[in-house]
């Protein structure tokens, strides 16, 4: 076997190594970190620098693209190192949440960045979208470098998709900056999206984009945002000259609060990383009359309604004996909340603790939830119903779980289905 180095003569990681000799998109050299880990800003900026050297650069990012000391790319991009090296940051653009992630709204504006000087051309409008062709002319490669959650619903991947099927029509070549999975690369869960109602596909007035289901793909799928760029790429037969900069030192049992990285919001709602662990599951009340907590300072760490029974539905969940997590009652009263369900208004709330987050299941707790609401309040409880199959996987699961069909039964039709994604992605994967 070849054994790929740095140009530095580094040998590469032995996993990095075997990744980079599988078919299909090749993966730039990058030793294992000494300490801690590095991000792909980082292993581009000092091992692979030769694949933006001389370059006109247009990103994809937002406050989460950074490096392990907490500068962005955008200042990485275009410091005295960046500069001696001959690149030359020209366009920015931004996924939901705009370039510095504070943005709660759709039809966000661009602008320019007020400390580089770059235009920042925005991706989200009525929803998420590609980068337009006219955006791409003079520009040598396209970079990406976002966080992903872990999680289905979650839109950066989506921003990714069209970003690459943008790159490939204007053949510009495309890198993927990779970053940690911060719910780790070992937990695979929950129901894989029934592909009726997934869509890969851009945003056209024919067909609406659905960047919360672009493919169906399990509601927590344990993939790195290089991993699902490598398996999208092939999938949804997009054909972009990608190549995946992964991220140093990173194995995949590994939570993001152990890799010493900092932990930059993603989004205004994902305060830690213990929201993060929490929200593959129970994102699917967003498409309830339930709150999810959003407009406080835990978000999807709690859930309630005014008209919510709480000690009750509590109990009914702590009957049920779910592995690695508690759950107490609590009011809370939202604050000018995204979501906009009950600003100002007293909640009568479960509050969730992970007690093991190695055996916690996230999605199997959110079924719970909605079972155990709909068995105390079948009246009261609301399910917006298209969005609901779209976000949990299908309308039989929907219909199960609110007619009290114990949740455990619900999820457990899933296994076979999990085992064969994780056979489909294997191929995929960068890291051990």
């Amino acid at each position: 076997m070849t054994i790929l180095t740095t140009p530095a003569g580094r040998r590469l990681a032995p996993l990095l190594i075997y990744a980079a000799l599988l078919p299909g998109v090749p993966i730039a050299a990058a030793p294992a970190a000494a300490q801690g880990v590095r991000p792909g800003i980082s292993v581009l900026l000092t091992d692979s620098v030769r694949l933006v050297r001389g370059k006109r650069v247009a990103l994809l990012t937002n406050q989460s693209g950074v490096d392990e000391r907490g500068v962005s790319d955008i200042d990485r991009l275009t410091d005295a190192a960046a500069r001696a090296a001959g690149v030359r940051l020209v366009a920015l653009f931004a996924p939901e949440h705009g370039i510095r992630g504070t943005e709660d709204r759709t039809n966000l504006a661009g602008g320019v960045d007020e400390k580089s000087g770059v235009v920042v051309h925005s991706l989200y409008g009525r929803t998420t979208t590609a980068p337009p062709d006219s955006t791409l002319l003079g520009v040598d490669v396209l970079l990406v470098d976002l966080q992903d959650l872990g999680a289905r619903p979650w839109t950066f991947p989506a921003s990714m998709v069209y970003t690459l099927r943008a790159a490939a029509r204007n053949r510009v070549p495309i890198l993927v900056l990779d970053r940690p999975n911060p719910i780790t690369g070992t937990h695979v869960e929950g129901p894989i999206v029934d592909s009726a109602l997934t869509n890969g596909d851009d945003d056209t007035p024919a067909r609406h984009a659905t960047p919360t289901s672009i493919f169906p793909i399990p509601l927590r799928h344990g993939l790195t945002m290089g991993e699902l760029a490598r398996f999208y790429n092939d999938v949804l037969r997009i054909g972009a000259q990608l190549t995946v900069v992964p991220a140093a030192g990173w194995r995949r049992s590994q939570w993001f609060d152990r890799t010493g990285l900092p932990w930059v919001r993603p989004s205004p709602n994902m305060p830690s990383v213990t929201s993060a662990t929490f929200y593959p599951g129970m994102v699917i009340l967003e498409t309830t009359n339930l709150s999810v907590g959003r407009g406080t300072d835990s978000t999807f760490q709690r859930f309630g309604a005014p008209w919510m029974g709480s000690a009750a539905v509590a109990a009914r969940l702590t009957a049920l004996g779910l592995p690695g997590v508690r759950f107490g009652t609590e009011t809370f009263t939202p604050v000018k909340p995204g979501d906009s369900k009950y600003n100002g208004r007293e909640v009568a709330g479960v509050r969730m603790w992970l007690t093991d987050r190695e055996a916690f299941d996230a999605t199997l707790t959110a079924a719970a939830v909605v079972w155990a609401v709909g068995r105390e309040h079948p009246d009261s409880l609301k399910v917006r119903d298209v969005g609901f199959d779209r976000t949990f996987g299908g309308v039989g699961l929907r219909e199960a779980l609110l007619r009290g069909d114990d949740p455990r039964r619900v999820l457990a039709r899933t296994r076979d289905e999990i085992a064969a994604f994780r056979r489909r992605v294997a191929p995929y994967l960068i890291y051990p």
